[in-house]
């Protein structure tokens, strides 16, 4: 038998900022493809109305990036907890996340991670949100921010290969970033309900689905412990 509790997983500055930096990395995925492209893709205009476009909505999602770095460093005080996978998630965990991912959350088996306000990320989604915000987004950020300053910073460019090597990192590194966000959009619909992972990012509540022991009592004592209902910090 299942029962749903909510769970407040999302403070309101970590959903200003997951929409703001949505907002930026869109605009910059736009304009992007059109200064890369611009005989195929025109969306904005003027090749250089794209690019102060681009450069303006890397620097919201840079300043974004710092606040949000700083939130969860000083504020929170629970970026090693929420974003550094344990020992157990990388022996076990990200597997069976993985197993319900490809397997029996088709088959209508419940999530085997339930969210909590010191949990609420998946094995699976720590890993992934590991390299994505700690390694890959400054990484897009820092050579967007070195190809905004050509003139001044051509001897530092020619240390690293040149400009074309810059431009060609930056464009893989953005397009592994797009790819990320597809498989983002799409894992978040594996909720009860399709919009269930979604709601939390509105709201800041997630409605947990519970398992209940239907056992003779005995079993009681082995049940998973359910999460509270608490605000998180």
């Amino acid at each position: 038998m299942r029962h749903n509790e909510m769970v407040y997983v999302t403070p309101l500055p970590v959903r200003i900022w997951h929409w703001l930096n949505a907002f930026g990395i869109v605009t910059l995925c736009v304009t992007g493809l059109q200064i890369r492209f611009p005989d195929y893709v025109n969306v904005f205009g003027a090749y250089k109305a794209a690019i102060r476009l681009h450069n303006t909505a890397g620097t919201v999602v840079s300043i974004s990036y710092t606040l949000w770095i700083g939130y969860y460093l000083v504020v929170a005080r629970s970026l090693i907890k929420l974003y550094v996978p344990t020992l157990e998630d990388l022996k076990t965990g990200i597997f069976r996340q993985a197993y319900f991912y490809f397997l029996t959350y088709f088959l209508g088996k419940p999530n085997p991670h339930h969210s909590t306000p010191d949990s609420k990320f998946n094995p699976m989604q720590k890993a992934a949100y590991l390299v994505i915000m700690l390694i890959l987004l400054p990484l897009v950020i820092v050579s967007g921010i070195l190809l905004m300053y050509v003139a001044p910073l051509r001897e530092l460019f020619l240390l690293l290969g040149g400009i074309k090597m810059l431009v060609g990192s930056h464009f893989l590194l953005a397009c592994c970033f797009t790819a990320f966000l597809f498989v983002h959009i799409y894992l978040a619909t594996l909720g009860h309900t399709p919009l269930a992972h979604f709601k939390p990012m509105w709201n800041g509540w997630e409605e947990e689905v519970i398992e209940d022991d239907t056992g003779d009592g005995a079993g009681d004592a082995h049940s998973d412990p359910k999460p509270e209902r608490k605000d998180m910090v």
